[in-house]
């Protein structure tokens, strides 16, 4: 995994300049692999996969799941964080990958499931998923909290733990699919 980190973020370099990636994070060969969307600030500046407040939220679902994150490998579809200037504050503000960042990082995010090898991907709201499966239609509202096999792959799409951040609505049938996840563990 070093020699494949060293060579993405060398060829990251000559696409995206001096940006921070933030690699995919915890066990090689985890028998599961969470993938979400992009790193965000927190993430940038400590350089590991769900630290912040989406990170919070991971932190409570692995323990209502009774996983351990030190047996699962986490990563993002993109590397870097996507940002712009608010117009408002001229501070960087998350915004959704662009598609440079997709073109370059969507066929890495391939190779490092290749990789590590999961027997469950969970993949954390509508665009890993989309991402994952390489499938532009698909929508995490037809499909979460349910298995899906393609290939030798199985996916088992959540919401993304932000998403109960920022829509309260959404904790009970997050707490459903996290129920039905562990029957699948």
């Amino acid at each position: 995994m070093l020699e494949f980190n060293k060579k993405m973020d060398r060829e990251a370099r000559e696409i995206f300049g001096e940006r921070n990636l933030v690699f995919g994070d915890g066990k090689i060969n985890a028998e599961i692999m969470l993938i979400g969307e992009a790193p965000g600030a927190e993430e940038e500046k400590t350089g590991k996969p769900f630290v912040g407040k989406a990170g919070k939220n991971l932190s409570e679902f692995l323990e209502i799941v009774g996983l351990k994150r030190e047996d699962l490998y986490i990563s993002n579809v993109v590397k870097i964080r996507p940002f712009k200037l608010s117009e408002k504050t001229q501070r960087s503000i998350n915004r959704p990958p662009n598609r440079s960042e997709l073109d370059f990082f969507v066929p890495k995010l391939q190779e490092e499931i290749k990789i590590v090898k999961p027997k469950l991907i969970v993949t954390l709201g509508n665009f890993a998923l989309k991402n994952v499966l390489l499938d532009k239609n698909i929508k995490i509202g037809d499909c979460h909290g349910s298995l899906i096999e393609k290939g030798d792959m199985k996916i088992f799409p959540l919401y993304h733990p932000a998403s109960i951040i920022y829509d309260i609505s959404k904790k009970d049938v997050y707490l459903e699919d996290l129920r039905k996840l562990k029957e699948v563990l």
